[in-house]
C-alpha cells in the first residue's frame, strides 16, 4: 500500500499540496524538500541571491508563499552580528610540492594570523579547492565576518568568483595584484618595481642577454606587471628584449627546469635569467647545471619572493623580497575597515632587492 506522506499529497494542486504536505511550523528545509533543492539555496533565493537563477528564485518564493513562510528574524539577526573571527581561504596550487600550498604563503599565514591576535580577531584557516563553490558556502555558513584570499592561480578564472563575491555582499580582500578594473579590494606588492630591480641588478653586473621566465599574460597579473619592470630596465639600458628569449612558466621547480630546457634548445644566447618567482629560478638553476652551465659563471639567476630556500639554495639566489609582516597587518586592517563599512582601498606594497651570490656578488 502505498505511503500517505509528502510523496503521496504532491497529486493535488500546487497550493493544496504544499499545505496538506507540511504540517506545524514551516522551515526553510520544508520549502527546500518541495522544490527540489537544497537548503542554502532556499536561503540563497529568499535572499535575491544571484547565484541562483531566476526561474528557482521563482519557484522557491512561490512555495514559501503558499506556506506562509515566515523568515525568523531572531535567528537572521543572530547571523548578521559580528563573529569576531575573520576566515583565511588558501587556495591549493597544484603546481606546487605535495602540500599544494605555494611557499611564499607560510610566511604570509604567520604574519596575518599574528595581526589577527593583535587587532582581538580569530582567524579561521580554510584551504579550498578551486573547483568548489567556496564563494557560495561561505555566504550561507557565516562563520566568519569576511574573507581574506590567498592564492587563487588563473586570475580569468578566479575572477567570475571575485564578480559574485561583491555581488551578493561579501566582505573580503585579497592578496594580489591591483588593477583597476578588480572586483573588491587587493593588497599586494609593487611587481613592475620589484622586476625592475632585479633585472636592472643583472645589468649593473655586466649582463646583456636577459631572458625571462614566467606566464606574463592577463591569467597571472603579478608575473605580467614583473615581465613588465623587467621590459622597461631592458629598454633604459637600451638593450633588446628579444621574444626567443621569454618562455611561459607557472610557479613551480618543474616549470623552472622545463622553460629553462626550452630556452636552450632555442640556441638564442644568454647570459642572464630572470624568473617571475623562486621556484622557477631554483628550478632553472637545476636545468642549467644539468646542461654543465655555471651559476652564476656562465647564467647569472634572479628571481622573486624571497622564499625560505632561496637563502638555502646553492649558490644562495638573488630575489626580490615581498613585504609579508607588513602585507599581513594590512589585510587584516583593511578587511575590518570593510566589515564596519568604512571606506578601504587597494594598496601596493613596496619590494626589496636580496643581492645574494647567483648574480654574482657575495653580499648576502
Amino acid at each position: 500500500m502505498p505511503s500517505r506522506g509528502v510523496a503521496a499529497t504532491l497529486a493535488g494542486p500546487p497550493t493544496a499540496r504544499c499545505a496538506d504536505a507540511v504540517k506545524g511550523k514551516v522551515t526553510s528545509f520544508d520549502i527546500a524538500h518541495m522544490a527540489g533543492v537544497s537548503q542554502p539555496t532556499v536561503s540563497r533565493a529568499l535572499r535575491d541571491s544571484p547565484l541562483v537563477n531566476a526561474e528557482t528564485r521563482k519557484r522557491v518564493k512561490a512555495i514559501a508563499q503558499q506556506l506562509n513562510y515566515q523568515v525568523d528574524k531572531n535567528a537572521s539577526n543572530l547571523r548578521t552580528q559580528h563573529a569576531g573571527t575573520l576566515a583565511l581561504l588558501l587556495f591549493e596550487d597544484a603546481n606546487c610540492d605535495e602540500s599544494l600550498i605555494n611557499p611564499f604563503f607560510h610566511a604570509m599565514l604567520a604574519s596575518i594570523t599574528r595581526a589577527c591576535g593583535a587587532r582581538g580577531y580569530d582567524l579561521l584557516v580554510s584551504f579550498q579547492q578551486m573547483a568548489r563553490d567556496w564563494h557560495a558556502e561561505y555566504e550561507d555558513a557565516k562563520k566568519a565576518d569576511g574573507l581574506i584570499l590567498l592564492g587563487y592561480g588563473d586570475y580569468e578564472t578566479y575572477r567570475q568568483k571575485l564578480d559574485q563575491l561583491v555581488a551578493q555582499g561579501t566582505h573580503f580582500v585579497r592578496w594580489g595584484a591591483v588593477q583597476a578594473d578588480q572586483p573588491g579590494v587587493s593588497i599586494g606588492s609593487d611587481n613592475a618595481s620589484g622586476g625592475e630591480q632585479a633585472t636592472r641588478h643583472l645589468i649593473e653586473q655586466g649582463r646583456r642577454r636577459i631572458a625571462f621566465l614566467g606566464d606574463a599574460s592577463p591569467h597571472y597579473p603579478e608575473f605580467e606587471a614583473r615581465h613588465r619592470g623587467y621590459a622597461r630596465a631592458l629598454k633604459a639600458a637600451g638593450l633588446p628584449c628579444p621574444k626567443r628569449l621569454r618562455v611561459d612558466a607557472l610557479s613551480s621547480e618543474a616549470d623552472g627546469i622545463a622553460a629553462t630546457r626550452t630556452l636552450l634548445e632555442r640556441g638564442e644566447p644568454f647570459d642572464a635569467l630572470f624568473a617571475a618567482s623562486d621556484l622557477i629560478a631554483l628550478g632553472a638553476v637545476q636545468a642549467l647545471s644539468e646542461q654543465g652551465l655555471r651559476v652564476p659563471e656562465d647564467v647569472a639567476v634572479a628571481g622573486f619572493d624571497d622564499i625560505p630556500m632561496a637563502r638555502l639554495a646553492q649558490p644562495t639566489l638573488t630575489t626580490v623580497a615581498q613585504d609579508t609582516r607588513g602585507a599581513g597587518e594590512l589585510l587584516v586592517a583593511t578587511l575590518i575597515e570593510l566589515i564596519h563599512g568604512r571606506p578601504a582601498a587597494s594598496q601596493a606594497l613596496p619590494t626589496r632587492l636580496m643581492v645574494r651570490r647567483s648574480c654574482g656578488a657575495a653580499a648576502e
